[in-house]
């Protein structure tokens, strides 16, 4: 019988940060745009988009649990335990928790796209099929240096502009800045992660990004993404207002992660950092949306 506190490290919770980050940027485009101006109905849009975001999240960590863990990737990690690779659950239980968690996502997509439009039937179907495909099949993207692509798509442009467009039925551009900013930021979590694992994940022959551009390349990547969100900041200002340029404090905390990365740090080291970047992003998220609810 597995624990549930394995359960719950195999959700990875140092990861939900990128879960809760778009949403929470998206509705604070949304309430700048107007959408939660004596709209009663707006709330459980937010609450839903929330639903869904976590329980893909969720289930794309057990998703790779279970696929990793089965082709033998896990069996000499050095980052924080899996339910497979370590033996604390059985392949069938995690695959099932996964689809489980796909289940949630799905039905809480069914209600905001029976209420707001049928199309977000399709992404939502994607969203699914990119979290299965990651690590899953018989050829991953994530086995081809095309993860972060998958995570700055999904979690960052699908994420926020779909919570925004749920609230407002309008593209607003704010929100486009917005999924740039924690799209990177998202992006830069799996790239630290993928940093660490680079000497086991050639040893299994897992091609990932950060093993394609090699030590060097991929810390300077990181440095890069967490620019880019820095950026995002202002555009999201400029179309907004420059109250927004508040958000520019997630810097604050994403510096130790940066002098970590950038110091050379290897192997367990660098664990801390998923949560140095999960941080910033959620601070991103939280001081740009409290500012343009605030000034909005």
């Amino acid at each position: 019988m597995t624990a549930a506190r394995d359960w719950v490290a195999g959700a990875r919770p140092r990861t939900l940060p990128a879960a809760v980050s778009p949403v929470l940027a998206g509705t604070g485009v949304a309430a700048y745009a107007g959408a939660w101006d004596d709209a009663s109905d707006v709330w459980w849009r937010a609450l839903l988009a929330l639903v869904v975001s976590l329980a893909l999240q969720v289930g794309v960590n057990y998703a790779n649990d279970y696929s990793d863990g089965v082709r033998g990737t896990d069996d000499a990690r050095v980052g924080p335990m899996r339910l497979v690779g370590s033996g604390a659950a059985t392949p069938g239980a995690v695959k099932r928790a996964a689809f489980l968690a796909f289940g949630v996502a799905a039905l809480a997509g069914l209600v905001l796209a029976a209420t707001t439009a049928w199309w977000l039937l399709a992404v939502g179907a994607v969203s699914v099929l990119a979290a299965w495909y990651y690590t899953g099949g018989s050829r991953p993207y994530g086995y081809l240096g095309l993860g972060e692509v998958m995570v700055f798509v999904f979690f960052g442009l699908v994420a926020v502009l779909g919570t925004t467009y749920v609230q407002t039925q309008t593209w607003e551009p704010a929100a486009l800045w917005a999924a740039v900013g924690i799209g990177a930021l998202a992006c830069a979590i799996l790239v630290v992660n993928n940093l660490r694992d680079i000497p086991t994940d050639t040893a299994v022959g897992k091609r990932t990004l950060a093993v394609v551009l090699g030590d060097r390349s991929t810390r300077l990547l990181y440095a890069a993404l967490v620019a880019v969100a820095a950026v995002a900041v202002v555009g999201v200002a400029a179309v907004t207002t420059w109250c927004a340029l508040v958000g520019l404090l997630f810097l604050v905390l994403a510096a130790p992660g940066l002098r970590t990365v950038l110091g050379g740090t290897t192997g367990p080291g660098l664990i801390p950092v998923l949560q140095h970047t999960g941080t910033a992003e959620l601070a991103w998220a939280a001081l740009v949306a409290g500012a343009l609810v605030v000034c909005g």
